[in-house]
């Protein structure tokens, strides 16, 4: 099982013909947020995931939770909270990229502590952790407390995610994506994330560092322009983007963190010795698989992660 770390809310989708009116807008409610669709996107590819996460005890809060075991995402690690539901608002641009506005002060998904850590047994494989739980307090310092906890014992995956909205400080974002970056074994990150964390720095001068401490693979995506991954024992390998009929890019990041952790999965290859002993061809074949399954999230509109009967 792999147990996913962060925030659960609600994305609202601005859909500005719904209504005639000028002074109305109509909006599509769907259940997200990064870590609660890297849960689903494993749990659609096969692979058995849970959500560490705070839920409402709101309607909005109680039917994520019934979205997830729906899913069959396990909610053994899910705790409610009398607090409201984040909420996103999301505006998707011409060219598929969205833009978000978060409403999350005070949210469920923030509320956290170290009281709530669970005791983890050898059915968890790995964790992954990402987007603005990372920086947001109290769920901040108690999933990092998590990682430290847990390092040395299963894999860690990370995705920073960046979202300036709920958090805008970059500073803050820096130093909590090197915190998490030195006890993970797998870091994806996009080039939006890097012109975010740090503009103007060559790649080489970000990754090498990463690669220095436990991290065995760092994998960047660039949306049209496709995906790298950086390997500690063979450098740099790099696949174009799949051609697709672009609805947008909602959730494609998601899908292929998904996509990364099942196809290790598959392969028995999901543990810090398993991503060491990769070969060159075996790269190029987990990249080409996640790849693929991005591709199908951004032939869909919003978030919707394909199923495992979708791929190869």
């Amino acid at each position: 099982m792999y147990l996913v770390c962060g925030e659960a809310l609600f994305d609202f989708f601005c859909e500005p013909g719904r209504f005639a009116q000028a002074s109305r807008l109509g909006y599509e409610a769907v259940a997200g947020g990064s870590p609660f669709n890297v849960a689903v996107g494993l749990a659609r590819l096969g692979v058995p995931a849970a959500l560490l996460a705070g839920v409402s005890e709101d309607f909005l809060g109680q039917r994520l939770r019934t979205v997830l075991t729906g899913e069959g995402v396990s909610d053994q690690y899910l705790h409610d909270f009398d607090a409201p539901t984040t909420l996103a608002m999301v505006a998707v641009g011409a060219d598929g990229t969205p833009q978000y506005s978060f409403r999350g002060q005070g949210c469920a998904d923030r509320l956290l502590t170290l009281a709530h850590l669970p005791v983890l047994d050898d059915s968890v494989h790995g964790l992954h952790f990402g987007s603005f739980s990372l920086v947001v307090e109290p769920v901040g310092a108690t999933l990092l407390a998590l990682a430290r906890r847990e390092h040395g014992r299963r894999l860690i995956s990370l995705d920073p995610n960046v979202r300036l909205n709920p958090a805008p400080d970059i500073g803050l974002w820096r130093r909590r994506i090197g915190d998490f970056a030195s006890l993970a074994h797998l870091i994806k990150v996009s080039d939006e994330d890097l012109a975010l964390l740090y503009p103007g720095q060559p790649l080489a001068e970000v990754v090498t560092p990463w690669l220095n401490e436990r991290c065995q693979l760092v994998f960047v995506t660039r949306g049209a322009l496709g995906a790298s991954v950086y390997s500690r024992q063979h450098g740099e390998l790099h696949l174009p983007a799949q051609a697709v009929d672009m609805a947008d890019t909602v959730g494609a990041g998601d899908t292929f963190q998904a996509a990364l952790l099942t196809w290790l999965h598959e392969q028995g290859l999901d543990s810090p010795a398993g991503l060491a002993s990769l070969g060159l061809e075996q790269l190029g074949e987990l990249l080409n698989f996640a790849t693929a399954a991005a591709a199908l999230t951004c032939a869909k509109v919003g978030p919707d992660l394909p199923y495992r009967r979708q791929l190869p």
